[in-house]
């Protein structure tokens, strides 16, 4: 099955998500916009239906799924179909890119990252949101992978997984931040937006891909 079509075929179940885990959303949002650039030209890789794109002020994404694009349209984003592989995007011509949750969704991440440090300018950035591997929701999804009709082919990883394939890919210049502490069923507030990662289950990793030195 390809990893696109339980987000066609539950675009629906997906949105729901959001809906009774708000408050997990909105920590996730909270942590993302803590380490995304303020100003210059941006895109989202796998904006999905826009959740985060939209109320972070993204006006540009990639998504691979029609039914997700659709909804991303209507909430005010240009989506162009394409995956994080073969971005449709020319050399550094963006100041940053975000992806939250699409890394475990990719077929192949290294190539993933290469594309973004590709399309990226020097000094530009690479956002990644993702629940961390070794954390107790990270723990949660990888037990239940089968029942879910989402994680069932996602490849979770570890924050230090992501960061050796950020360095092996070229980028350097790491900020760190975690949250959401408790399980999801637990969360009734907007969760604390902490530095580093290793108690969150939710991390996000800023990268910069430095000017070269010649």
């Amino acid at each position: 099955m390809p990893k696109t079509e339980p987000f066609e075929k539950f675009t629906e179940r997906y949105e729901a998500w959001f809906e009774r885990h708000g408050y997990a959303y909105l920590s996730e949002l909270e942590a993302v916009r803590k380490l995304l650039p303020k100003e210059g030209n941006g895109a989202e890789i796998g904006v999905g239906t826009g959740r985060f794109a939209e109320p972070l002020g993204i006006k540009l994404g990639v998504e691979p799924s029609k039914a997700m694009a659709e909804i991303a349209r209507r909430r005010g984003i240009e989506v162009i179909e394409g995956v994080a592989e073969s971005l449709p995007f020319s050399d550094e011509s963006l100041d940053y890119l975000l992806m939250v949750t699409t890394i475990c969704f990719v077929d192949d991440p290294e190539k993933a990252l290469r594309e973004a440090y590709r399309v990226l300018k020097p000094g530009g950035a690479l956002i990644i949101g993702f629940v961390d591997r070794n954390s107790p929701i990270g723990q949660e999804y990888e037990r239940n992978k089968e029942k879910s009709v989402f994680y069932r082919e996602a490849r979770f990883f570890s924050t230090e997984e992501l960061l050796e394939l950020l360095k092996k890919v070229g980028f350097r210049k790491f900020e760190i931040v975690q949250t959401l502490f408790h399980r999801l069923d637990e969360i009734k507030e907007v969760e604390p937006v902490k530095p580093g990662y290793g108690e969150g289950s939710f991390v996000v990793i800023k990268a910069v891909k430095e000017y070269s030195s010649d």
